[in-house]
């Protein structure tokens, strides 16, 4: 019988049976992958994009190629994930590359800097623009390959124990803020303190510091830090789309089949996805919960939005000046920025500010 016959007459399911099967399929090796992750289990939607990646690449691969996902801390320590993927400790990790500003700044623009990209622009950089190829070239000096993980989008402007009014009560306060940020709110009289998700809220209740942000109204109400602060502002000045990577051990990449990459790709993708798609239907209840509750939401003012937008651009002509990695990423994603403020401005933000003035 003609193969093709064959195949359209006895089915997939029938090729397969009979050991027919193509050698792509029959090529494909058993592969155990370690995933550590810089979040707490408990987060279903930041944590969770790392469970979908995994599940996903489990499907595609009927079983062959498992991924065990590992919390912040189970593993290593919630920010040794870099190490441990450039180390091949672990072979992927799944975090957020602003975390590790410490090391180069450039991390910073692979995740969000203030006053940045929302996510859709995020994500555009990344994909149609240059940022992928930039990052990517910045990352092989840490042994990493990278794919988009997830974005959480505009966040929240975080917690206080008392409302700032004015720039003034921004003097003084300890506050944790997510990697980079505190660089700029440090030059407008705050003291940051970069501290994992999962021990924020012992922080804030034990008075260590006055104010935390995280993310958004799903995941910090599942943080509890409405229960010892207040005042919830908005918005976050320092994240208008963070950007989560999944970093890969090059190595480990490299030793995939071209299947297998393609694999890991589309998975990747999906989880990317889902994780926008799950912060923006779960917040806005939760946002009501809150103030049903008791939260106290204030709009971030004027002069603390313009001090900290004036001395974010100032640092990053610095950092233009002494780092040539900086540098060569800032330039194209600030020309990225302007071109894309342009678009936005006129369809998306009239569209936007219409429709939230009605009462619908």
């Amino acid at each position: 019988m003609e193969r093709r016959s064959f195949v359209r007459q006895a089915g997939l399911a029938g090729v397969l049976a009979a050991g027919a099967a193509p050698a792509i399929v029959q090529a494909q090796a058993n592969i155990r992958w370690r995933l550590a992750s810089s979040f707490p289990k408990s987060l279903d939607t930041i944590f969770g994009a790392a469970d979908v990646f995994a599940k996903k690449v489990g499907e595609m691969t009927g079983g062959k190629f498992q991924i065990s996902v590992h919390a912040g801390g189970e593993l290593m320590p919630p920010f040794g994930v870099v190490d441990a993927v450039k180390d091949g400790t672990v072979e992927i990790a799944h975090t957020a590359p602003y975390y590790f500003f410490g090391k180069d700044e450039t991390f910073a623009l692979g995740c969000a800097v203030p006053f940045g990209l929302n996510s859709r622009q995020n994500t555009a950089w990344m994909i149609e623009g240059n940022g992928l190829k930039l990052m990517r070239e910045f990352y092989r000096n840490y042994n990493i390959i990278n794919f988009l993980g997830g974005n959480t989008g505009a966040q929240m402007g975080g917690w206080y124990r008392k409302e700032v009014k004015s720039l003034a009560d921004i003097k003084g306060q300890k506050m944790r803020i997510g990697g980079f940020a505190g660089r700029v709110l440090e030059r407008i009289g705050g003291v940051p303190q970069n501290i994992p998700g999962g021990e924020i809220y012992q922080s804030l209740e034990k008075g260590t510091i006055d104010a935390a942000e995280w993310v958004g109204p799903y995941d910090d109400q599942k943080l509890g830090f409405n229960k010892v602060a207040p005042y919830y502002a908005y918005p976050a000045w320092w994240e208008g789309g963070p950007q989560l990577d999944f970093f890969i051990n090059t190595k480990a990449y490299e030793g995939l089949s071209a299947e297998y990459k393609a694999i890991v790709e589309a998975a990747t993708a999906m989880a990317h996805t889902d994780m926008q798609a799950k912060y923006d239907a779960k917040n806005p209840d939760a946002l009501r919960q809150l103030v049903a509750g008791g939260t106290k939401l204030f709009r971030m003012p004027k002069d603390v939005m313009e001090a900290a937008f004036k001395e974010s651009q100032a640092l990053y002509s610095e950092l233009s000046a002494k780092n040539p990695n900086w540098k060569k990423v800032y330039e194209d994603w600030s020309k990225f920025r302007r071109e894309q403020n342009l678009w936005f401005r006129f369809a998306e933000a009239g569209f936007d500010d219409f429709m939230q003035a009605q009462k619908l």
